[in-house]
């Protein structure tokens, strides 16, 4: 039996900050990678099962959809069974989504797709109450490090998976089954932090749901910074599912398009972790709300009129648009809960409404593409979008709290 000593002292290291950084950080590296990694790859999966550009559309559509409804589901079961639990059980569940999507078949392409959207949802909609709750001093700051992660996994993944498939001898299904050991990683630096939270130092596992707690579903500031999600998620989603498409298109080689495009997600890490810093340092958020709003605009209309030659100029806007969009949308969860029980219930609605919202644009813009013969009208589309997300952001970023 081990001694009380010894007992204190494991708890102690477990317990250590560094320990629970290092967690978050795997964690996030995760939450975008499995994603990522499949849009430089969608050309060669929808040449090999014949997929129409619909039916391609759905294969980054799906994981979306179910970021929305396993968002849903992920507050109830943090609850129930403790917020790292859940943490940990959605890393593995992303390692064998990502196994599944790759076994020869559609029906596992779009089951693995199911799994991999169900188990991002749970972390991302855990995240925000976990840095509300153990860096409830730091939160902005925090939010800063996993967005800049989160970004930073999905930048190594859209550059690593065309070079992967080729090393593996032009297996793409190699390619996008190698990610399943970088969830396996981070659910190993997750496992501390479950054994802290079985009872073992006295924190608590889960907090008590307050009687007298507002439903943030009636709660018209909810439903805004929800709309600035969905909205910002929209853009992002439709730019992850087609925009080495769009490059390819227009003439591009498939591995220079691929470039390009983790080029824009890691210009993105410049604004996820700029944006929240800023933003926790400002009475009101508005100004970085008409930043972001408008550097992707500016990017979507550069894709319009020369996508080509100026393919670099427009990533790099819209990398940074985009980066500063979901870390000033995370940001805004935090910034406008009043506790972490709040925040984690804001968190659950913000994903679920969002990234159903959000799942249309990849679809929406996939059947707009295959019906004009032109990216014209998808990204006319996105652009009305930016407005939306404009007006919505400028109501959300009022120093308030639910």
């Amino acid at each position: 039996m081990p001694t009380r000593a010894g007992t204190a002292a494991r708890r102690a290291l477990l317990a250590h900050p560094v320990v629970l950084l290092v967690g978050v950080v795997l964690a996030s590296v995760n939450m975008r990678a499995a994603l990522a990694s499949m849009s430089p790859l969608v050309s060669e999966v929808s040449t090999h099962f014949g997929l129409s550009s619909t039916a391609s559309s759905l294969v980054t559509s799906v994981p979306v959809l179910f970021l929305g409804l396993g968002a849903a589901i992920a507050p109830g079961l943090a609850r129930r069974f403790g917020a790292e639990l859940v943490l940990f059980c959605a890393l593995l569940l992303l390692g064998v989504g990502i196994l599944v999507r790759v076994l020869p078949s559609i029906g596992a392409l779009y089951g693995g797709s199911l799994l991999v959207g169900t188990a991002i949802a749970l972390l991302n909609v855990l995240m925000p109450g976990l840095i509300k709750r153990d860096f409830p001093d730091r939160a902005a700051a925090m939010t800063s490090v996993y967005t800049g992660a989160m970004i930073a996994g999905a930048t190594v993944a859209a550059a690593a998976s065309v070079p992967l498939e080729k090393a593996l001898g032009g297996s793409w299904q190699g390619s996008l089954a190698a990610w399943s050991l970088l969830a396996a990683v981070a659910a190993v630096a997750w496992l501390p932090q479950v054994l802290i939270a079985r009872g073992r130092t006295g924190r608590e596992t889960a907090a008590p749901v307050p009687s007298s707690a507002r439903s943030v579903w009636r709660s018209g500031l909810a439903w805004q910074v929800t709309l600035f999600m969905g909205l910002q998620s929209l853009w992002t989603y439709v730019l992850i599912a087609w925009m080495p498409t769009m490059l390819t298109d227009h003439g591009m080689s498939r591995s220079t398009a691929g470039v390009v495009f983790a080029f824009n997600n890691l210009v993105q890490v410049v604004g996820a972790f700029v944006v929240p810093l800023l933003a926790g340092r400002m009475r009101g958020q508005r100004p970085l709300v008409v930043l972001v709003s408008v550097m992707v605009a500016i990017g979507y209309a550069g894709l319009l009129v020369d996508p080509a030659s100026g393919a670099w100029l427009w990533a790099a806007i819209l990398g940074v648009g985009q980066g500063g969009g979901i870390g000033l949308a995370l940001t805004l969860i935090v910034l406008r809960s009043g506790d972490a029980h709040t925040a984690a219930r804001l968190s659950g609605m913000a994903q679920t409404v969002g990234y159903l919202l959000a799942a249309v644009g990849p679809f929406a813009a996939g059947a707009l593409y295959q019906s004009t013969g032109s990216w014209t009208a998808p990204i006319l589309t996105m652009l009305c979008v930016c407005v939306a997300a404009l007006a919505v952001g400028w109501a959300a970023a009022r120093t308030r709290t639910i």
